[in-house]
């Protein structure tokens, strides 16, 4: 992109609504790059998937059986939730509690996938993520797993990042700190995505979002081409 492109990109809208969905698997850089755009687009951000592993802390420290699903969408329902929705100071609290590193941890990883697949849980989220979304004016970059095709369907923009499997646990170790082993790093990955799968598709690009393969891209690269999707859907309207 052209540097006077992207002085024009905050300008976007302005006034209107602009919401960025940006769904994508583990390790795609999904996070680091939604945030990026919506610090370079003046726009809130919100990490949805950083809600799923609250209400696993919250279900695991509770006492909460993970398999019992009508317990965990209770859960996900009684939880007091404070999420950052600034790409700039990211935290999140449950009852006043910061868990927003505790929820990285390993355990979370491991156990996530019971929440994201318990339908009831998925539906209270979801409508706590719209309630946010509306709470900006709807804009807002919106990441996860099903942002485009069932949390903002209707989304100014939607694309889906994805990157190759050796590319997504790579990065995932360097994330990490190398403090994952192979079979950790899978577990966090493929083995999470197997199992969210189950629940909703966001392997393929449904119709009308944009996909966007990072597998051979740097960050700022990334971030550029994302950027680059968004003026191009906007400026088509």
């Amino acid at each position: 992109m052209t540097q006077e492109l992207i002085d024009t990109l905050p300008a976007l809208r302005q006034g209107r609504s602009l919401v960025v969905a940006i769904d994508g698997p583990s390790g795609s850089g999904k996070s680091s790059v939604s945030k990026e755009v919506a610090r370079r687009l003046k726009l809130a951000y919100l990490d949805t998937g950083a809600m799923y592993r609250a209400v696993t802390w919250y279900c695991l420290n509770g006492g909460t059986d993970l398999s019992d699903g009508a317990a965990v969408e209770q859960a996900s329902k009684d939880m007091p939730l404070d999420i950052s929705t600034n790409p700039y100071d990211e935290y999140v609290l449950v009852g006043g509690t910061d868990i927003t590193e505790v929820i990285r941890e390993p355990a979370i990883s491991a156990a996530v996938s019971a929440v994201a697949t318990t339908l009831g849980a998925r539906t209270e989220l979801i409508r706590r993520q719209r309630e946010l979304i509306e709470k900006h004016h709807r804009r807002m970059v919106v990441e996860g797993r099903d942002i485009t095709t069932v949390v903002v369907p209707g989304a100014e923009v939607r694309m889906l990042l994805t990157a190759s499997e050796q590319a997504r646990l790579r990065r995932r170790g360097i994330q990490l700190g190398g403090t994952q082993n192979a079979e950790q790093l899978a577990a966090q990955v493929t083995h999470r995505d197997a199992k969210d799968s189950t629940v909703v598709n966001f392997t393929q690009a449904a119709d009308g979002v944009v996909t966007l393969d990072s597998s051979e891209l740097d960050f700022e690269q990334t971030v550029q081409a994302a950027l680059g999707i968004v003026s191009k859907v906007i400026n088509r309207d």
